[in-house]
């Protein structure tokens, strides 16, 4: 992504690598929020790839699907590469096309992709059987040797997790006990609520204590404070400049030289993480 935005003249470069900053600070808590701010990289610097990427991530946080159809796809026509091809499978299914995302399941693409990328892949197709109300056939989809293998990757608390909840809408409730179990083992980082569904199968209740008037009066002031946040980055969006070759105001950025822009390593980080994240 540095290689990408080096490519652009300082100014621009400095300024599309602050939008992204945000987008991938606020696209897991506040995704309508990044998803402003990655209209505005977009509007800058739509023809960088890392730029179709972050839009198309932000959309898809919001279920913008056809848009977010639409970013990646970009980016992989400029790119040439296939480790998107899992999220586009599954902008299909949030499309109301899981048909489309079993078709793409069996395209030579996934061949290519990594170990990751292949168990993403088996994730969406498996979610795309359920769709379809063919609960045994997802249930077999995550039967796989990612599953079975008892070291702990990236993917496995999400894997095994897909596969309790399958079994569970199964009717297979101990089997399902057992695999939360599993997924709860491997989830050191409580990316799942797997504790929470291990909970209600055993019944047990959780209270809130929270007061359900102080509770709505936190909501609407959060719910203000995005507001007036997505209105500042839609107003900072209005003032936005497409590139123009022939202004003379920007200056090429050169790698060696002092000028090179100090944020996007920052970028580079945070969106490498969420894009792993994803993958997970």
């Amino acid at each position: 992504m540095r290689q990408e935005l080096l490519s652009l003249p300082k100014g621009l470069a400095e300024e599309v690598s602050k939008n992204l900053v945000m987008v991938a600070r606020l696209i897991d808590e506040e995704p309508e929020q990044a998803y402003a701010y990655s209209r505005i990289a977009l509007r800058l610097a739509s023809r960088v790839a890392a730029v179709r990427e972050a839009a198309g991530f932000a959309a898809y946080a919001t279920q913008k699907y056809s848009e977010a159809l639409a970013e990646f796809r970009a980016a992989k026509r400029m790119t040439g590469s296939v480790e998107l091809w899992p999220v586009m499978a599954d902008c299909e299914r949030g499309l109301g096309r899981p048909e489309r995302a079993l078709t793409m399941a069996g395209e030579p693409e996934v061949a290519k992709l990594d170990k990751a990328g292949q168990v993403e892949m088996r994730l969406v197709a498996a979610g795309a059987r359920r769709d379809l109300g063919q609960l045994d056939a997802a249930i077999v989809t995550l039967q796989s040797p990612e599953l079975a293998s008892s070291s702990v990757q990236p993917w496995t608390a999400r894997l095994r997790y897909a596969y309790a909840d399958a079994l569970l809408a199964a009717g297979r409730e101990d089997e399902a006990r057992e695999w939360f179990g599993k997924t709860l083992e491997a989830d050191k980082d409580g990316a799942t609520d797997a504790s929470d569904r291990l909970a209600e199968l055993d019944g047990v209740e959780f209270v809130d204590a929270m007061h359900e008037d102080e509770a709505d009066e936190v909501d609407e002031d959060d719910d203000e404070a995005d507001a007036a946040e997505v209105a500042a980055a839609e107003r900072a969006s209005d003032q936005a400049e497409y590139y123009d070759e022939d202004d003379d105001e920007y200056e090429p950025l050169d790698e060696g030289s002092e000028g090179d822009v100090d944020v996007t390593d920052e970028v580079v980080a945070d969106l490498d993480d969420d894009r792993a994240d994803d993958k997970a």
